[in-house]
């Protein structure tokens, strides 16, 4: 449970701090940081930075019940692979021309690595409580 908790606890922080930059800089984040082409409305940037604050709120609420909820972290787990499928391909096939693919890397090989400590953490969580 330790492990499961630990890694909630620092997934949680990272979505909340990129949310937080996302929400109050989106075109430092995005254009200068990562280097995408501009964007004509952040909005939607801005939009997603609430749902990661959103999210990470959520990962606590789960680390500090881990005990008792601890295969709700399938949720968590679950959207890591698919956010790792979608940054990978966008990667590969889809990047604007002109637009670095760092940003889309990092973000495929970050939901890997969460994803699969994540997995490592409910293995460890399923052999000390069983879900029954």
């Amino acid at each position: 449970m330790t492990l499961l908790r630990r890694v909630l606890y620092w997934q949680a922080s990272l979505w909340a701090a990129s949310g937080l930059v996302e929400i109050a800089a989106p075109h430092w984040f995005l254009q200068t940081l990562f280097r995408q082409p501009p964007y004509p409305d952040l909005a939607y940037v801005r939009s997603m930075g609430v749902m990661c604050v959103a999210f990470a709120l959520i990962m606590v609420l789960v680390a500090q019940r881990i005990e008792e909820v601890w295969w709700w972290a399938w949720a968590f787990a679950l959207t890591d692979a698919a956010l790792a499928t979608v940054c990978g391909l966008n990667a590969l096939f889809g990047p604007v021309e002109g637009s670095a693919t760092l940003f889309w890397w990092l973000l495929a090989a970050g939901n890997v690595g969460f994803g699969a400590t994540l997995l490592i953490g409910m293995a460890g969580a399923g052999d000390e409580k069983p879900f029954v």
